[in-house]
């Protein structure tokens, strides 16, 4: 029978789907040059979508 995700199997997709989606981003934009501001601007995004990846899954399970 078909189950339905739970929003934490969601957030744990969704947020490394977030990592490699702004990955590609900034290579695409990277392979076709950019200046010192727009590096330092696709480096912020990438830590920021890592950084939501790691807070997904060291975030503790809600006590009832």
């Amino acid at each position: 029978m078909f189950k339905l995700p739970s929003s934490r199997d969601v957030a744990l997709w969704g947020s490394a789907s977030l990592v490699f989606l702004v990955s590609m981003i900034a290579g695409h934009f990277a392979a076709q040059g950019m200046n010192l501001i727009q590096w330092l601007g696709a480096a912020t995004s990438v830590l920021g979508s890592i950084t939501v990846a790691v807070a997904v899954r060291v975030w503790g399970p809600e006590e009832a």
